[in-house]
C-alpha cells in the first residue's frame, strides 16, 4: 500500500461523510400534505425541506419523540403526523415558559388537534424528566440559544437528553451556522451557532456523530455579518444526526 492509499483510508476512517438526502417515506409524505398545516407553514417549505429532514433524522411511525423549543409548532405538527397514533411526540416547556401567561397556549392547540402530543414541563432544560425514555429527541435553530442567558447549562441539557433517550436514540440537532472558528460568542451575537463547538460538546456528553446532512446548506449566507433573526430559513444550515451508543 502507498502513502497516497493509506491517507485516503484514513481520511475515510476518521471522518463522518455527508449524508446522502433520503426520499421521505409515504408517513413523512402524508404529515408534509397535511390538511390540518397552517398555511404560513406550508409557505416555509421550500426552504425547510421538511420531508427530507425528517427522513434524514430517520423519524418513523410509532416512536417517541421529544421536541426541545416547540415555537409555533412548525415541526410538532410534523412530527405528530409522522409518527402516527402509535407514537408519541413529547413537547418539552419550561416552567418559566408554562408560568408565563398565554405560554402554553401554542402547544394546548397543537394538542387539541393532534392528541398524541403531550406536553412535558420541566424546572429547566438540564433537569428533563420524561414520563418514558425517547427513541428521538428533535431541536431545530434553537441549540445556539440554549447557550444564551444566565442560567444556561448546555452540558446539563446534553446530559439529560443523552440519559433520557432508548439506547441507539439519537438527538438532531440543526441550526443555522456560524464562521468556522467564531466560537461561542455567535449564540448571542448574530444567533447563530459553531458547528465544530456543538459537535465538541455533544460528543463530550457521550453521543457519536451518526450523520452530517448538506441538505440546508446556502453558500451565499454572509454568516459572519447577518443576525440569524433577520434571515430565517435562507441562512446556511447544518444538520447533525447523533446516537447514543
Amino acid at each position: 500500500m502507498n502513502r497516497f492509499t493509506a491517507a485516503l483510508l484514513a481520511t475515510a476512517f476518521f471522518c463522518v461523510p455527508a449524508a446522502m438526502a433520503q426520499a421521505p417515506s409515504a408517513e413523512i409524505t402524508a404529515a408534509v400534505n397535511d390538511s390540518g398545516r397552517p398555511p404560513a407553514d406550508k409557505e416555509r417549505d421550500a426552504n425547510r425541506k421538511p420531508g427530507e429532514v425528517l427522513a434524514f433524522a430517520g423519524v418513523k411511525p410509532g416512536m417517541v419523540v421529544a421536541e426541545l423549543g416547540s415555537g409555533g409548532g412548525y415541526y410538532t405538527r410534523l412530527l405528530a403526523k409522522a409518527v402516527g397514533p402509535n407514537g408519541k411526540v413529547l413537547a418539552v416547556a419550561t416552567k418559566g415558559q408554562a408560568d408565563r401567561p398565554g405560554g402554553l397556549d401554542g402547544l394546548n392547540a397543537i394538542k387539541t388537534a393532534y392528541p398524541n402530543v403531550q406536553i412535558v414541563v420541566v424546572p429547566d432544560l438540564a433537569s428533563i424528566t420524561l414520563p418514558e425514555k425517547a427513541d428521538l429527541f428533535w431541536t431545530t435553530e434553537n441549540y445556539h440559544d440554549f447557550h444564551n442567558g444566565p442560567t444556561a447549562n448546555i452540558a446539563g441539557l446534553d446530559k439529560a437528553v443523552f440519559e433520557n433517550l432508548k439506547p441507539g436514540g439519537v438527538f438532531y440537532v440543526e441550526d443555522h451556522s456560524a464562521t468556522k472558528g467564531a466560537g461561542l460568542e455567535a449564540a448571542s451575537k448574530v444567533h447563530r451557532m459553531d458547528e465544530d463547538v456543538a459537535k465538541s460538546e455533544l460528543t463530550a456528553a457521550g453521543f457519536k456523530v451518526d450523520g452530517e446532512g448538506n441538505l440546508l446548506r446556502n453558500p451565499a449566507d454572509n454568516k459572519a455579518g447577518s443576525n440569524s433573526e433577520t434571515g430565517h430559513f435562507v441562512t446556511d444550515r447544518f444538520m447533525l444526526r447523533l446516537k447514543k451508543s
